[in-house]
Formats: C-alpha cells, structure tokens, sequence
C-alpha cells in the first residue's frame, strides 16, 4: 500500500470531521507522518494527540502559512515539505511558534500567496516560483532556459552560498521575503488527450507549432517562443478540459504537479525537455521574520534546512514510487501507470539540440533585455552566467546525492 492510499483510505468527509475536532493544521501534520495504514479512528486518534501537543502552552507567535493547492489527498504525492516544516518549526521552538496551515487555496492560489504574502496577510505561503513570478518578478532570476542541467544542479545551488548572494537577498530587498526552501523539478510539455494514439515524443521537432498553456513566468515564455512552443497563458482551472478537449495540446509543468493537481486522467505523455525550473517554494513575510527575534530566527532557518533535506530525499523517492516518472519501466501502481502517461524521455542530442534553440549561452539576444532588467535588481551582478557558473561546480551527481549545506552560513 503506497502513502497516497493511506490516506485515501478514509472518507473526505471523516477527513473534514475530524479537522472540525482537531482542527486543518493537526489533522494534516498527522496525516502527513503516519506510518500505517490508516482508518479514520486512528487518524483521529493521531490528530488528538497532535492537537494536544501543539496546544499544551500559549504560542509567542501564531504565524499563518498559506499553501495554493496542498490538501489532504495529495500531500504525500509532491513532496514540498510544507507540513515538515510546520511540524519542526513548532517542536523546535517548543510551542512558541505555532503555525496555522491553510492549503487547498483556501487563503490564497497559484498566483495570489505571494501577494497575500507581501500583504501580511498570510506570514509563509507556499506556491510555484513561477506563478508567484508575477507578483514577485525578481524570481524570474531562476527561469533562464538550460540553466540548471538536472534537479541535482537545482539542490546543489539552493544549498550553495551564492543562492543567498544571488537569489535570496535581492528576493529580500525587492520584494520583502524571505526564501527558506524548494522542491526542485525541471518543466517539461505535458501533451493531452489528443496525443493519445500518436508515437511516444523522441524529438524536438515533433513539438513544433504545438499550443501549450503557460505559467507566470516572463522567461518562460521566451524559451517556448524559441522552441516553437506558442505558449499561451490559460487559467489553470481550464487547463484539464483544453488538455481533454484538445483546445490545446499541452502544458508546461513538471512531472509531480501533474500527478498531485489530479492532471493525470487527460495527460497522455510526459515530455521530459527539462527546460527550465519547476520550483514549489516556500518564503516567508521578512517583516514577519525580524519581529521573531535571535533565537526563534534561528529555528526558523534550522526548520528551513531540515525541510530542504527532507524535500530533496522524498521527493525523488515519490517521483519513483508514487508518480511512476521513470522510463521506460513505470510501477504498476504509480500514478502515471494507472492513468497511462507514458514519459518521453529525449536523448542527450535532443536535450542539446534543444539548448541551442533557446539557451542564453547559445541565443543570447533573446535574453537580453530581462537579463538586463534581472541583472539591475540583483544591484549588476550577472545572475545567469553566476548561477550557471556555480551549478557546474556540482559533480552532477543524484539529486538525493547532494550534499546538504546550510546556505546562509556562506
């Protein structure tokens, strides 16, 4: 039995009867660490005594943590370390922070909690760096196409120092937040029922003049330009039924945000272009950050590692054995085999050929002006060639082979 059918295995109902009880935020820190299978009795059971833990002293400070689309049924499927985080922030602090999780849009979507965020009106929030580009443009800075070679690349820079100097401080000052940490995933096109019965994608070219729905993000748009992709910007709420109709034939994403957003049922392949970030971060209001205080600041950035270490192991476990992102063999009860998405994978040739279309370091006059424009903000640092330049320093290992390093400690 996978960790998605454990909780699956009781009723959305029991579920929102039991956070009645309990309340959203212990019912999901209790789900999301259960061992076993799970009932609805010892979910409750889990919950109580999560409620009775969290609530045993009055908090210093109740922070609100905002998540666009986390909620009970798909929390063990993208790994993005939100409740973890939750979760060590409050035992860490022994109860003087207590955070209230409201997921599932509820508070805030895709394309608001950065907004919500900068606002006050939620403290933490959790959402896509790219969706939440629009609200917080600075965050384009990890969108330049082919700059990150795997999610190992992607892990070695958040871990690195020079994430502090080149994205994290300049995040800070522009918009007044405070980066803790990422999942990392690399885009691909998730091509639509309409691809159904066509060959399993090898090429570029068989991409080309394709109509694809797009994020928030400006740099992506430019890479797709490039690749022939005719990005289109289409509300994710109509996102299934253009990919199930056929008003469209694909969508950027990554691989576990088809699979938790429930994409999978009219996704018939998954093109693995690894084109550019698929980043599900977590940040937080810094006005929030320096009311904290030395101490609980401290526990903060220490949650924010463990998070991070957390995210980097599960995640890649849960693209193997519950997303089923794995060619050419998939696990029969992953959710990519149930729903018949078939990974593209591209050979190293196509994965260049690719690069050359639409890479700064191979087209550098499409970039020009928002590099430019993201160089300004960074106070004229070269963002991209810096980034670039660092990740190459990594070994180019396996993302859960990383080595886990506290950033801020440069």
């Amino acid at each position: 039995m996978g960790v998605y059918d454990r909780i699956k295995g009781v009723t959305r109902r029991d579920f929102f009867r039991i956070a009645g009880t309990y309340g959203m935020s212990s019912t999901l820190m209790a789900a999301g660490a259960f061992g076993g299978a799970m009932t609805a009795a010892n979910l409750a059971k889990a919950a109580e005594s999560t409620y009775d833990k969290r609530f045993s002293k009055e908090p210093k400070f109740t922070l609100k943590f905002g998540a666009a689309g986390f909620n009970q049924d798909n929390l063990l499927i993208e790994r993005a370390g939100c409740l973890e985080f939750a979760r060590d922030l409050e035992e860490r602090t022994d109860g003087e922070i207590r955070i209230e999780f409201i997921g599932n849009n509820q508070i805030c979507g895709q394309l608001s909690c950065v907004e919500k965020a900068q606002q006050g009106i939620v403290d933490i929030y959790a959402a896509s760096t790219q969706n939440s580009a629009g609200g917080a443009p600075y965050l384009n800075v990890l969108d330049y196409a082919y700059m990150f070679r795997s999610r190992a690349d992607q892990y070695y820079f958040m871990y690195s120092p020079e994430s502090q100097r080149i994205l994290r401080d300049p995040f800070e000052k522009m918009h007044g937040l405070k980066f803790l940490f990422t999942h990392a995933e690399l885009r691909g096109i998730q091509l639509g029922l309409s691809w159904e019965d066509k060959d399993t994608v090898t090429s570029i070219d068989q991409l080309a003049g394709t109509k694809n729905r797009v994020t928030g993000t400006q740099l992506g748009r430019i890479a797709m330009n490039a690749l022939n992709l005719n990005p289109v910007p289409v509300a994710w709420e109509e996102t299934l039924d253009g990919l199930k109709q056929g008003l469209i034939d694909g969508a950027e994403t990554w691989a576990s945000a088809v699979a938790y957003a429930n994409m999978s049922p009219v996704v018939s392949q998954c093109v693995d272009l690894r084109f550019f970030c698929g980043t599900e971060h977590t940040a937080m209001n810094a006005a929030t950050f320096d009311s904290l205080g030395g101490e609980l600041q401290d526990a903060v950035m220490e949650a924010s590692y463990l998070s991070q270490v957390h995210v980097q192991a599960a995640n890649e476990a849960a693209l193997v054995n519950t997303v089923g992102f794995t060619h050419p063999h998939q696990g029969p009860d992953t959710i990519f085999a149930k729903n018949n998405v078939r990974v593209a994978a591209l050979s190293d040739e196509e994965i260049k050929k690719a690069e050359e279309m639409c890479s700064p370091e191979f087209q550098p006059q499409l970039w020009e002006e928002w590099r430019e424009r993201i160089n300004g903000w960074a106070g004229g640092i070269d963002t991209y060639q810096d980034i670039y330049t660092e990740v190459r320093n990594n070994p180019h290992t396996l993302a859960e082979n990383v080595e886990p390093r506290r950033w801020w400690r440069g």
